[in-house]
């Protein structure tokens, strides 16, 4: 079982950052935790889908969408594809689509709105590289937690 944020807070203090920002839960998984790998895009989820294609380890894929709702970056393909391949969560600087097949599914999903829109197919942006928001860096490697009270992420 996963610790809850805020028994960790308590526990860890200044150790973790606290994610400020009020992400919506879309997921079917209500807490998740896990080793961060990242994704830097605008409005183009070549790059998400690339890395959820892979083995996914129990990590958390964190994407950094520049905080845009004009498009979605992640749908129920490439969430169904993050189950498919072991993820444990992503957590959207962005959009998702499809939030109710995304709630059917055993996978952390936090984001900060919806849009049916799809987004760019280009590949453009950057893995794996330090991405922030909300006033906390999220870096690959690091260990993520996440319920519904928020997001906290080892310094």
């Amino acid at each position: 079982m996963i610790e809850a944020t805020a028994d960790l807070y308590d526990r860890l203090g200044d150790e973790v950052q606290s994610l400020p920002l009020q992400l919506r839960d879309f997921g079917g998984r209500a807490s998740f935790a896990g080793t961060i790998r990242t994704v830097r895009c605008h409005e183009d989820n070549a790059l998400v889908k690339q890395v959820l294609t892979t083995p996914g380890g129990g990590c958390v894929l964190v994407v950094d969408g520049g905080g845009s709702l004009q498009s979605a970056l992640m749908g129920d393909m490439i969430a169904e594809s993050a189950v498919a391949n072991g993820w444990a969560g992503v957590v959207i600087h962005g959009a998702v689509r499809d939030s109710v097949a995304i709630s059917q599914l055993d996978l952390g999903v936090k984001a900060l709105g919806t849009n049916p829109r799809k987004s760019a197919k280009l590949g453009v942006g950057e893995i794996d590289v330090p991405v922030a928001f909300g006033g906390v860096t999220f870096r690959p490697g690091a260990l993520l937690t996440a319920d519904a009270d928020g997001v906290l992420v080892e310094r």
